[in-house]
């Protein structure tokens, strides 16, 4: 750094980003309009598991700041997960395209740029895109994060989970959403009520709502959710044989108009996480970093138990090395507890446009360590692609606050064309894995095959015929999956093998654990 040219304001701050071990680079101080090459604002690889936060008003670049860290950890070996509200991140995968506009960030911030892409997967929920299809089970979901999904209030989540409790007992498996509402019309019905006093009560009006709450849902397309084959999150850890780390894109423009799922669904991926992981404390650098985007659809509306999940296994999660980037807005969408456990800052600008506006740019102000800069100022003034940054350094503490001209991605900045989207999904090895529902015996198969109350009217079989008409096939209510002939066909349509696969069943079911959203910590 050049200290004749180099105000000395800059240079101290320069030195607070001067890191020895790997980090990634963001960009350049930035005073007084001017970007100061020389004095590179960056990240250690290190303390990225203490969390962070991604915010600004809309149109400030922060999806560009998300595909600037992705690609930079993905070439350092650290896998990535993003959630794609917009559609416009699966340029992520494909070069970047040489511009004026980006020879020039380059220059003004230092940058060596070359086009380059990441290994990438594309998935969608529940096969509502394009991507390989990420299912959850209703068992493994789990009556937490569920009632947040149906928008139940405290006393009908803790009905919900006595209806989970009672399902593992018996083992009922619940896998998708007609096994949910098989289980509570069984307990509401007069051969369920006896069964349901042993465990407690679920009032007939409480059912009602869980049940009609359900059928909106499943109205509404989220049915293809919940269901098999089960997402497997270790999905999400995998690096490439040339050692870079896969970025995970999962697809959400189809469930644009169902915020609260796809928000709670980002959720159960970091609580199976949480549950499958060891604790290995502090590394060098993280197993995995996930950008959980449009994080205030998590918060808005969740009951006090939820809220209190979400800040515990934020807290926790850091010691299995698993970075969360929350992004959003303003830091006032986030709670204070949640806010409390993010090391890293990235503020993009604010507006302050309105007295509200106005609150909440006083609050940013004050949540960012004392600076040399007039941040109520700066923070109305900066330009797109422009941030004010504070991270923890090496040793945990707080670096100094630097206003930052950031670097420009060097993946395409936009989405890829759908033929080459959809080739990567037609491409990769998990496509076959998840791409086909199946529909295996559970909960309202067993109950519907129940035996009838001893006191039920028994039918009379019909008079034996001459010529016996030919036989039907019932027809199936599902398609089975396939190549379930031969030796194996025999073997599973036998019904001692089956008899022994349900007690089987029921006794694993009664052995479900559950975890602190009350998802299953049981692989399954």
């Amino acid at each position: 750094m050049d200290s004749a040219l180099t105000p000395p304001t800059v240079r101290e701050i320069a030195d607070g980003y001067a890191f020895t071990g790997p980090a990634l680079d963001l960009g350049a101080v930035l005073l007084d309009g001017t970007a100061y090459p020389d004095a590179q604002v960056r990240i250690p690889l290190a303390v990225l598991n203490r969390h962070g936060l991604v915010a600004g008003a809309t149109g400030t670049g922060k999806t560009k700041t998300l595909q600037l860290i992705a690609e930079q950890l993905s070439a350092q070996g650290v896998p990535v997960f993003l959630a794609d509200i917009k559609g416009d991140v699966s340029g992520i995968g494909a070069p970047g395209a040489p511009s004026d506009r980006t020879s020039a960030r380059a220059a003004e911030v230092g940058q060596q740029w070359t086009p380059q892409g990441c290994p990438v997967e594309f998935y969608s929920l529940g096969g509502q895109g394009t991507g390989i299809p990420i299912r959850a089970t209703v068992t493994s979901f789990g009556p937490l994060l569920l009632a947040k999904v149906l928008d139940l209030n405290e006393t009908q989540e803790s009905s919900l989970s006595l209806v989970f409790h009672y399902a593992d007992r018996q083992g009922l498996e619940l896998y998708d959403l007609k096994d949910l509402t098989a289980v509570i019309g069984h307990l509401t019905s007069p051969e369920g009520k006896e069964e349901l006093r042993t465990i407690g009560g679920l009032s007939a009006a409480t059912a009602g709502v869980i049940l009609r709450a359900l059928t909106v849902l499943e109205n509404e397309g989220a049915g293809a959710f919940f269901g098999e084959p089960e997402f497997d999150t270790a999905e999400l850890l995998r690096t490439t044989p040339d050692g870079r780390g896969v970025v995970s894109v999962l697809e959400l423009p189809a469930v644009q108009d169902r915020p609260r799922l796809f928000s709670t669904f980002l959720m159960w991926l970091l609580a199976d996480l949480y549950q499958e992981l060891p604790e290995v404390g502090d590394l060098d650098r993280p197993k995995l970093v996930f950008f959980f985007d449009e994080a205030h659809l998590l918060f808005k509306g969740g009951s006090k138990a939820f809220l209190e999940a979400i800040t515990q296994t934020v807290r926790l999660i850091r010691s299995k090395a698993v970075g969360i980037f929350f992004v959003t807005q303003t830091p006032r969408d986030v709670p204070a507890e949640v806010l409390a456990q993010l090391g890293n800052r990235v503020q993009h600008a604010l507006r302050a446009f309105t007295p509200d506006d106005a609150k909440a740019l006083k609050a940013t102000v004050s949540t960012f360590p004392r600076s040399s800069y007039d941040l109520s100022a700066v923070l109305t003034s900066l330009g797109t692609g422009e941030a004010v940054v504070t991270v923890l350094s090496e040793k945990g503490a707080p670096t100094p606050v630097a206003a930052t001209r950031l670097r420009a991605p060097q993946s395409l900045m936009g989405p890829i064309e759908a033929g080459a989207l959809q080739a990567a999904v037609d491409a990769s090895p998990l496509t076959a894995r998840y791409r086909d529902a199946i529909d295996r015996e559970s909960a309202y198969e067993k109950l519907a095959a129940r035996a009838p109350r001893p006191d039920a009217v028994p039918v009379e079989p019909p008079a034996p015929q001459r010529e016996p008409a030919p036989r039907r096939e019932p027809t199936p209510r599902r398609e089975e999956p396939k190549g379930a002939g031969g030796l194996l066909g025999s073997l599973l349509s036998n019904p001692t093998v089956k008899s022994f696969a349900r007690s089987a069943g029921k006794q694993l079911g009664q052995e479900i654990s559950r975890s602190l959203f009350g998802t299953s910590k049981r692989r399954r």
